[in-house]
């Protein structure tokens, strides 16, 4: 169980049943680092030959960790367990299908419309991402460079009886940009590709600015053309010099050697 510094009593609890119970472990990491940190964490701790995660909301009912096993046994690789009537608030069920559709085309991950935080997958999948990966991990993401067999079946999914998500939509899109940006150079291409269309849209603004005046004897109003022309070509540039900036900005945390988590506490049953 990993408490991703959470400023509520987690990390009592965790310690109370721990000390109840020999086969549960207790982590706690020293500042919060997102779902994915965390998660990275405790799969990086697992001792078995299976791994399974599954949130602390309880919202997919531990009882359903036999059948992802179970699966698993068959499949090998990578099972989600999903499900067709999720109970979360309708801007959560759009931005998800919206991420899951992201993963589907900037990391080219075919099966990612079936994925969820409850999976299931071999351990020996983790030693692909073995080493420090910086900070922002995306864990969908990295079992992607370990395999390329995912399934999914479907699972219960309870409302959620108590608290709130903290996973906003703030968040969920800052998720969005750091997988888009950490694991692939789609973005990079799709500012190759913008920068070339609007050098091209430029050129034919030039054409038609001056041919105009040759052909028809009328020149070209001035103002609106610039004032859209500098709209476009602005814009265009800033929108590259994010996509750029995000990617020396995780470059820079890697040369930092920013850790994905620190642990500062651990349960007796070490």
């Amino acid at each position: 169980m990993v408490d991703d510094r959470s400023p509520d009593s987690s990390w009592l609890e965790i310690s109370q049943i721990s000390r109840g119970n020999s086969a549960v472990r207790g982590i706690r990491l020293g500042r919060n680092v997102g779902q994915h940190g965390a998660l990275l964490a405790g799969i990086r701790s697992a001792r078995f030959d299976k791994i399974v995660t599954i949130d602390d909301d309880l919202q997919n009912p531990p009882s359903e960790v036999i059948k992802l096993v179970q699966a698993l046994e068959l499949t090998g690789g990578v099972v989600y367990g999903v499900s067709t009537d999720v109970k979360q608030k309708m801007w959560r069920k759009v931005s998800s299908v919206g991420a899951k559709k992201m993963f589907k085309r900037f990391l080219g991950f075919d099966s990612a419309v079936n994925i969820s935080s409850f999976r299931a997958f071999d351990a020996r999948l983790r030693d692909a991402f073995s080493g420090e990966i910086g900070p922002n991990v995306s864990i969908d993401s990295l079992l992607t460079w370990s395999t390329s067999t995912f399934s999914s079946l479907e699972v219960q999914h309870h409302p959620r009886f108590e608290g709130t998500s903290h996973y906003n939509f703030k968040k969920l899109v800052r998720f969005m940009i750091d997988t888009a940006t950490g694991y692939s150079v789609v973005p990079l291409r799709l500012a190759t590709t913008l920068g070339s269309i609007v050098t091209m849209l430029g050129f034919v603004m030039l054409l038609w600015v001056t041919l105009r005046p040759l052909l028809t004897g009328v020149s070209v109003p001035g103002f609106p053309l610039l004032a859209a022309s500098l709209a476009i070509f602005s814009g265009t540039q800033l929108l590259v010099l994010g996509i750029l900036g995000e990617y020396i900005g995780r470059m820079h945390f890697r040369v930092m050697n920013k850790p994905s988590y620190v642990i500062v506490d651990l349960t007796e049953n070490k």
